[in-house]
């Protein structure tokens, strides 16, 4: 096939202003490693809202396209490409695969530069380098696939990479959407026990139930500290995994582990929203520890 000549996009253009959807002219040609994607689904994960938000400051490289989770069908691959051929379902994940580390696509939007990663997905098409493209079955639901772009890879890596949970174990996973109630469906799978689920958002926390959590936390009607204190009591909690990037959350959850207890964040805090903790304890064997996607990664085909 051919490759159009424009696609529509959703743009980041200006930081804390809504997305502008146009046409974004594509290249003639793939480069080396670079596979041409037919977006069928995207997730919206946090980093995104974070992006248009500027969570994280400044960003430099406006105007530029989003998205790092998602899936779809290969309509042409570029010379050295391997692990995909044409017609293939596939994840696309931000988190290296197998395959070329291919150069950023080369789009353009009113007669400028548009910039982009080595994966988009709020677009209608993807130029994807190939290391950030993994192939599935051709009978696999696309609309599921695409959660484990992110959600459910960097859930489990949580829970297996980082964490380290093990059967047993207790765990508070504050923070029940698309990452944290994958959290908990792995932390189910280990058995893990108790399984507390904190949010703000009832349904959340009834879908958490579902996946495995144990016990539930409102912490909008819920004083969260004195519910995890009344379910584990004077012991606290082996682990507790934080999805929010709230400095607050995260003091708490160095307050109700154990001694030797694990705190894992996967929420990053926005730009000098520092956390003040007292160190003693990581001198004794308490960890504290972010999380970069769970540190996931395809290692075999």
């Amino acid at each position: 096939m051919t490759i159009p000549s424009k696609m529509k996009a959703a743009i980041l253009v200006e930081q804390h202003k809504p997305l502008i959807i146009d046409d974004v002219d594509l290249p003639e040609s793939l480069d080396v490693g670079q596979v041409f994607v037919k977006i069928h689904f995207s997730g919206i994960c946090g980093s995104q809202l974070g992006e248009i938000d500027g969570a994280k400051g400044e960003d430099k490289f406006l105007p530029h396209l989003l998205g790092h989770e998602g899936s779809g069908i290969v309509i042409a691959i570029g010379p050295g490409v391997r692990h995909v051929k044409t017609g293939d379902k596939v994840v696309l994940h931000w988190r290296k695969g197998l395959g070329i580390e291919a150069s950023p696509p080369l789009y353009r939007w009113q007669g400028k530069k548009l910039n982009a990663g080595w994966i988009t997905t709020f677009n209608e098409y993807a130029i994807v380098s190939e290391n950030r493209l993994t192939s599935i079955p051709a009978n696999s639901d696309l609309q599921v696939a695409a959660l484990f772009g992110c959600a459910v890879t960097t859930g489990f890596g949580v829970v297996v990479n980082n964490a380290k949970l093990k059967i047993g174990e207790s765990v508070v996973v504050f923070g029940a959407g698309g990452v944290g109630l994958n959290i908990v469906q792995a932390a189910s799978l280990v058995s893990a026990y108790p399984i507390i689920a904190v949010d703000l958002h009832e349904n959340r926390l009834n879908l958490a139930h579902e996946l495995g959590a144990t016990h539930l936390i409102n912490s909008q009607h819920q004083d969260a500290l004195q519910c995890i204190n009344d379910i584990v009591g004077q012991h606290n909690v082996d682990c507790f995994i934080d999805n929010t990037g709230n400095p607050n959350i995260i003091k708490l959850g160095y307050q109700v582990t154990k001694p030797q207890g694990r705190v894992t964040l996967v929420g990053v805090p926005r730009k000098g929203n520092d956390i003040s903790i007292y160190s003693l304890p990581l001198h004794f064997g308490k960890a504290l520890s972010g999380s970069h996607g769970g540190e996931s990664k395809q290692v075999t085909k």
